[in-house]
């Protein structure tokens, strides 16, 4: 049966503007060009003004109240429009300015250095050899069958396989491997091995033979490979017969090898250029922050859309097509009116968040120590701003910040407190720099355990549980004490 029942319930909902905010506010400096530009794309109401004549008057919306919540408006045929509403005299200056913005948007590109690429340079080396039509196109097969580190990790009958339906090639298992046995001798060395053994072999093989040492490292690495990466040094001694400084020399060698050839020729290409959001200086003890130029975008309502609606507020409605084409330019005049607002509200939020950290870890953007880091979780900072959490936590985790000592990720400078003896709160960054620089002074020959660590600590005033020690060293991407262990 139907049953007709009433109910009161309490619901939260965003409207499309406040959604349209939160994506923008979550949108790096480095990302924020192309969101404009796609916004350009769909809107033709919304233009970029700095593509426009700057001495031209330039007619744009009221501001909103940086601070008002966002309404949303629906379109209503039987509305009066008000073209008051779309068209004001405003100081277009003012817009890219007032909100703490640093004056490098003419700062110069970095110029990047034009080199053949990693496969480019292995396809001139095979150009270079005198090699028939089939064996040629069994050469390009393997090239191209290779990963970025360099390395062959298809099995040779799926090359055989490719060359038969891609090429209408028929080659054999051996001359496959004939020709990729002429691949591993390019440069750089170690290309095209199908495991890091081959791969360590083949660079130990292209150096003299008559030394000694080398020879040593090969049979290390053809029958003590597993030992050598587990650091059992001493099995390793006693198989080979040789005492700890000869042992030395051996393992030295081979730390000299690449394991990635590939990325040796790729590594420029792969670098990543961090755009900051923040620039932070100091100026004789006073530091002063800035947002990046490129946060202010100079965006503006297209004029000839406010002649548009201006000329369809005039004309009749009752029309039904009038109708429609009046909500079709102000629905666009709006979207563009809303995005110029998000953008606005987008850099102000930005700076209250950056300002925010800035003073509450002052000491620290002052001096670059991590020792002065305070503890900070987002809850303190979003309660400092008035702002909720989760807004905090969509600028921390994808801006960075340029200081006078580096460029940072926001959420590097949230840490959680601990508890010293004395009953004083300190950051866990300062346990982690004391880690750090414990195990960077230890005796290499005898690394410090977990166990050593936790008794340094507690020495220092830091009582903290073994387990937490192991979860901070793995954290920074320190191996255990027998893998720091060295000759």
């Amino acid at each position: 049966m139907l049953k007709q029942t009433l109910q009161q319930k309490l619901l939260q909902k965003l409207s499309p503007q406040q959604i349209q905010f939160i994506k923008l506010l979550q949108v790096p400096t480095v990302s924020l060009d192309a969101r404009i530009k796609e916004e350009l794309e769909e809107n033709p109401a919304l233009e970029d003004g700095s593509l426009t004549n700057m001495n031209d008057p330039v007619e744009e919306y009221p501001d909103h109240d940086p601070d008002e919540n966002f309404e949303n408006k629906e379109s209503d045929f039987d509305e009066e429009f008000s073209v008051d509403e779309y068209i004001q005299e405003d100081d277009y200056n003012d817009y890219s300015t007032n909100y703490g913005s640093d004056d490098d948007e003419d700062r110069k590109e970095i110029p990047i250095a034009v080199q053949d690429s990693f496969f480019e340079s292995l396809q001139n080396q095979l150009d270079l050899l005198a090699l028939s039509d089939k064996d040629y196109l069994v050469g390009q097969q393997i090239i191209g069958s290779l990963d970025d580190d360099g390395y062959l990790r298809r099995p040779i009958l799926s090359l055989i396989d490719d060359l038969a339906f891609s090429q209408n090639v028929i080659a054999e298992e051996t001359e496959v491997e004939s020709i990729l046995k002429v691949i591993q001798d390019f440069e750089p060395a170690g290309i095209g091995a199908r495991d890091l053994q081959e791969c360590l072999l083949i660079q130990l093989r292209k150096k003299d033979q008559n030394n000694p040492i080398i020879n040593q490292a090969i049979k290390v690495v053809e029958n003590y490979l597993d030992e050598f990466t587990k650091k059992h040094y001493d099995k390793i001694e006693k198989q080979l017969g040789v005492n700890s400084e000869e042992l030395k020399d051996i393992i030295n060698e081979i730390l000299k090898l690449n394991p990635k050839p590939g990325d040796s020729g790729a590594s420029a290409g792969k670098q990543l250029h961090i755009i900051p959001d923040f620039h932070i200086t100091n100026n004789d003890g006073i530091l002063h922050l800035t947002l990046n130029g490129r946060n202010a975008p100079e965006l503006r309502v297209s004029r000839s859309y406010q002649e548009m609606f201006e000329h369809y507020e005039k004309a009749e409605k009752t029309d039904k097509k009038m109708k429609e084409a009046v909500q079709f330019v102000k629905q666009k005049l709006d979207s563009a009116k809303w995005f110029i607002d998000a953008i606005k509200q987008r850099q102000q939020t930005l700076l209250k968040t950056m300002n925010a950290i800035m003073e509450y870890q002052y000491d620290y953007f002052l001096t670059g120590d991590e020792r002065l880091l305070k503890p900070m979780i987002l809850k303190d900072i979003a309660d400092k701003i008035e702002m909720d959490i989760s807004t905090v936590s969509r600028v921390a985790n994808s801006k960075y910040v340029q200081t006078e000592f580096g460029t940072f990720l926001l959420k590097s400078f949230f840490s959680e407190a601990i508890q010293t003896d004395s009953g004083e709160e300190v950051s866990n960054k300062e346990v982690k720099k004391i880690l750090e620089e414990c195990i960077a002074n230890e005796d290499k020959r005898k690394p410090l355990a977990d166990e050593k660590l936790t008794e340094i600590l507690k020495e220092k005033g830091y009582t903290i549980a073994r387990r937490t020690v192991a979860k901070y060293r793995e954290a920074m991407n320190i191996p255990v004490a027998r893998l720091r262990k060295e000759l």
